[in-house]
């Protein structure tokens, strides 16, 4: 009798905690909604924003993101000259998963990634696109240049995971990539993560520098907080490193002109882990550094970073 009273009680406060979570994703889903169009790739549906008219410029976003980090002031500025389309990466946003990383219990790699954003291009009229790839994103971007060299007009990787890191991951990504983690942990954080502490995540992505006055209002941090999001997230990030180790040993067969940009107090990316240690396996590329800056300089030095996309542009022949 005190075994099925403590069963019920747990199915009671897990039924309690997946109601909490559902009000919380639908809340997320009716104050951001999606900006742009979903397209249908091989069945899997691609939220992409498309501004502005030029050479075509695709943006990818980081880890745990969506395209709304590029949309709160970046693609407004880069549509007076730039074709702009932003992609919600898969298992972000309102981009789904891919069928076959999903079923298999894994998240869906760089390249993988590319190849559905590639598709989702072709389908937009872009045939030879610049890429932007911000954090997680950058390997993307890298990924998007293995997978098709013909399609990739140049790559700006921004504060770009691009290569191996010798320390361990944090146990949270861990846990919440795990079976346990994602059936039970997962729902809990998502039915009862507090503003405050989606505030305190901002300040850290940001740090040193702050978060830009209505970024929060626009971004959309509760999206990033719904379960399958934090599921795919939490796979994609402890599958990285092998996927990146891999893939810099092809590095050095992209010729497209690349800009890599990067702030030296960056503590998410290391610039001497990446970067620094990209560059020597690049044969087209410059590196700009931003003293002072941290993982999202992309916002704090927004008009360097458009500035190496037009250098970048010119290189590559657009412009």
């Amino acid at each position: 009798m005190i075994l099925a009273g403590l069963a019920a009680l747990g199915i009671g406060s897990a039924f309690g905690v997946s109601t909490l979570a559902d009000r919380r994703e639908k809340a997320a889903e009716i104050d951001f909604p999606p900006l742009g169009k979903i397209l249908d790739v091989n069945g899997v549906p691609v939220h992409a924003v498309v501004q502005g008219a030029g050479p075509d410029l695709v943006l990818i976003h980081g880890a745990g993101g969506n395209l709304r980090d590029f949309t709160f002031s970046m693609v407004g500025k880069l549509a007076s000259r730039y074709r702009v389309i932003a992609f919600d990466r898969p298992g972000h946003g309102y981009t789904g998963r891919m069928p076959g990383p999903f079923k298999e219990g894994r998240g869906e790699s760089p390249r993988e990634q590319a190849r559905l954003l590639q598709q989702a291009a072709r389908q937009l009229g872009a045939s030879r696109p610049l890429v932007l790839g911000q954090s997680f994103g950058g390997a993307v971007a890298m990924g998007w240049a293995l997978e098709d060299p013909d399609m990739t007009a140049g790559l700006i990787v921004v504060s770009g995971a691009t290569m191996p890191w010798p320390d361990d991951l944090k146990a949270t990504y861990k846990v919440n990539a795990s079976p346990a983690g994602a059936a039970v942990v997962v729902p809990v954080l998502t039915a009862t993560l507090t503003q405050s502490f989606l505030e305190t995540i901002l300040t850290t992505i940001f740090t040193p520098d702050p978060v830009p006055e209505g970024y929060e209002a626009h971004f959309g941090l509760p999206l990033s907080l719904r379960r399958g999001t934090m599921r795919a997230n939490a796979r994609q990030i402890v599958e990285l490193k092998p996927q990146v180790t891999a893939m810099s040993a092809d590095y050095g067969s992209i010729t497209a002109p690349i800009a890599v940009l990067h702030g030296d107090l960056d503590t998410i990316v290391p610039l001497e882990t990446h970067a620094h240690a990209l560059m020597p396996l690049l044969s087209n590329a410059e590196l700009t550094e931003f003293p002072g800056a941290g993982h999202m300089p992309h916002h704090s030095h927004e008009a360097e970073v458009i500035a190496a996309i037009d250098r970048t542009a010119y290189r590559a022949g657009l412009r």
